[in-house]
């Protein structure tokens, strides 16, 4: 192994005060065990954007069912979010985003605003300045060729008979990653029926008039879909009449087929909502017992606030229960929680109730693989995920159940399915193996959000890291997954992060997983990586990286400084052996310096990501377990050094 210099002239002038770091860390502390569930659980509020609530309206106007009990709150949240230019964005402090802006504008409309009030002329404005309705996304198109506001011709074509192709044939439904997936089975049958309820109101604010863009070569993928698009249009004119019957029987069979217990579809909006609607469309009123279950479902993702201006109504784009109380229990124990303490043993005996022991379409490419992971949700049976499985499992391994062999069980099960689920070139998904196809991506349909579950460097990093745990680190799946991570690593030394903000979260979690594996600390990824942390640390000590490092290259690692980025670089300088550096000791003490009387920590940044580009998360529990899950690693690896012994 290649060994450089480890750059230790920046050696132990601490600064940061053991006994203010164990305050903070039992304030902290005190204030996570206060959130807890009587059940056992966390679950922080998992907020996205405006979008999750004007398509909440826009389905409530389209199936009748529209009250003002929840239209004005609703529409006073989404006044609320509206910045001083008259757009809405993806998250705090981003730019306007065209489809955003256009879907709050059709939804006020909804609510009574009047086209010609000023916070909606700004709107319009703004929207008709990004290249208007013509330039949104497809999904907002549809949303508004079912009210009679966008031609349906002018849309991709998604004919039903999708469900037919096998899972070996190009561009079948597992090709998708499995929110996609969700999604597209139901838009056929809405994209087939084409529906049209008009509103009162037309968009012509919101028009440029442009006409249509260019279509790309004939000899490129995308070029040769969008004229596949066309003879699929004509085919839709005439389909064949038994084939398009079964196939759209078929699709509403796999639609129902994979409701949840909470009424729910994939425990996230979209394919919730386009399930709703492809079987209303079918006939299923919204008394039939599946849409009553849906609806009902939908409650129970809504956030209520009261203030001084009246109620606010928002809708959860997801909940996030199982990670929540994953991330909570293993952030106690890194802060010295004993392995039997009683919110320990609450939170596990709930996620032990919360293992699925059932099937579902990960199954397609494992059909040997015996379940036994975990979700993301309250209720997803059907598409549990390594992720969690991995970060579960960590914490699982340290407790001290009272029932011991039901624990090592739980854990074999969850450790056997997550390993089992390893792709082929050494790396983990989220939810399916091998869901690499590029072809998705490249359909007229695909123009918003990650429609693919390929391997990450986050997640294969949880995974190893959990192998390497459990003392399977010279495993050859271990291994391999090692080799990808190490393949993967950016030029500049960072990791890219899929599922949180961006390149600090894929290095915080990289790092620790490759020193936990047996990657020296001294080798020459572990300090590229170390320098590019350090060269990235905000003058205040703290770390931040804005979501735009997703598109523009010049935001990466760069942004204003959070308790959760802050904490993801400390833990990977702190696994690399950095805990006597003055870059940890000025991340531990902005954690200090900012964080409130009550042990919580300001967060108004989103730091998590959905799709990269296009849609992202605040998880309101991050300011809170990460910080924890850092403070108590610094106060494990740098206080034997203060007594006299060798840290880390």
């Amino acid at each position: 192994m290649t060994v450089i210099d480890s750059g230790t002239s920046e050696t132990a002038r601490a600064t940061a005060d053991p006994a203010l770091v164990r305050d903070a860390l039992r304030t902290a502390q005190v204030h996570l065990r206060a959130l807890q569930d009587d059940t056992g659980w966390w679950k922080g509020e998992l907020a996205t954007n405006v979008t999750m609530d004007a398509e909440d309206l826009l389905l409530r106007a389209f199936l009748g069912i529209a009250t003002p009990e929840v239209t004005e709150p609703a529409a006073r949240w989404i006044r609320s979010q509206q910045r001083a230019d008259g757009t809405w964005a993806t998250f705090h402090g981003g730019p306007g985003d065209l489809s955003t802006t256009a879907e709050a504008w059709v939804a006020l409309r909804l609510a009574g605003d009047g086209a010609d009030e000023p916070h909606m002329r700004a709107a319009a404005k703004f929207v008709r300045t990004g290249g208007g309705i013509e330039g949104t996304r497809v999904f907002t198109r549809i949303w508004l060729a079912l009210f009679g506001l966008w031609p349906w011709d002018d849309l991709p074509n998604l004919p039903p008979e999708l469900i037919f192709l096998p899972s070996w044939f190009p561009l079948n439904i597992y090709d998708w990653g499995c929110w996609a997936r969700q999604t597209v089975v139901p838009l056929t049958v809405v994209a087939t029926l084409r529906p049209v309820r008009p509103l009162s109101f037309g968009i012509d604010e919101l028009r440029t008039g442009s006409p249509a863009p260019r279509r790309n070569s004939i000899v490129s993928i995308a070029g040769m879909f969008q004229r596949l698009d066309t003879v699929l249009h004509t085919y839709a004119r005439r389909p064949l009449g038994w084939v398009r019957e079964m196939a759209m029987r078929q699709a509403a069979e796999w639609i129902l087929a994979r409701q949840e217990a909470d009424g729910g579809w994939g425990g996230i909006q979209p394919p919730w909502v386009y399930s709703l609607l492809a079987l209303h469309l079918l006939g299923y009123s919204v008394d039939h017992p599946a849409m009553r279950a849906g609806l009902e479902g939908l409650e129970g993702f809504v956030v209520h606030e009261h203030t001084p201006a009246g109620e606010l109504r928002r809708l959860e784009a997801c909940q996030s229960p199982v990670w929540d109380t994953a991330l909570a229990t293993a952030a106690l124990l890194e802060a010295g929680a004993p392995g039997d303490d009683p919110a320990v043993l609450r939170a596990t005996d709930w996620l032990l109730g919360e293992q699925i022991t059932a099937g579902g379409d990960w199954q397609v490419r494992r059909p040997d693989l015996a379940p036994g992971g975990w979700a993301f949700e309250f209720a997803n049976d059907c598409y549990p995920d390594t992720d969690d499985s991995a970060l579960i499992i960590l914490a699982l391994h340290r407790v001290s159940h009272p029932d011991p062999e039901r624990l090592r069980a739980a854990i074999r099960r969850g450790t056997d399915w997550t390993v089992g689920m390893q792709s082929a070139d050494g790396g983990w998904g989220a939810f399916d193996a091998d869901n690499t196809s590029a072809l998705p991506a490249k359909l007229p349909f695909c123009d918003f959000g990650a429609v693919t579950d390929p391997p990450s460097a986050d997640v294969t990093a949880h995974v190893v890291e959990m192998l390497a745990e459990l003392g399977r680190g010279s495993d050859e799946r271990c291994r391999r997954g090692v080799r990808w991570l190490l393949d993967h690593q950016e030029r500049d030394g960072s990791w890219y992060g899929r599922w949180g903000a961006n390149h600090i979260y894929g290095t915080g979690a990289v790092v620790p997983a490759l020193v936990a594996a047996g990657e020296d600390p001294r080798s020459r990824p572990i300090r590229s990586a170390v320098r590019w942390l350090r060269a990235h640390q905000n003058e205040d000590g703290g770390w931040g990286e804005d979501l735009r490092s997703y598109r523009d290259p010049a935001w990466i690692g760069h942004g204003e400084s959070t308790a959760s980025q802050t904490a993801w670089a400390l833990l990977a300088l702190l696994a690399a052996g950095e805990q006597h550096s003055p870059a940890v000791e000025r991340g531990i003490g902005w954690l200090i310096g900012t964080q409130r009387p009550d042990g919580g920590w300001d967060e108004d940044l989103f730091t998590g990501t959905g799709f990269p580009g296009d849609f992202y998360i605040n998880y309101h529990l991050y300011r809170i377990v990460f910080p924890i899950w850092a403070l108590g690693r610094y106060l494990r690896a740098a206080e034997p050094a203060r007594n006299g012994h060798r840290g880390g």
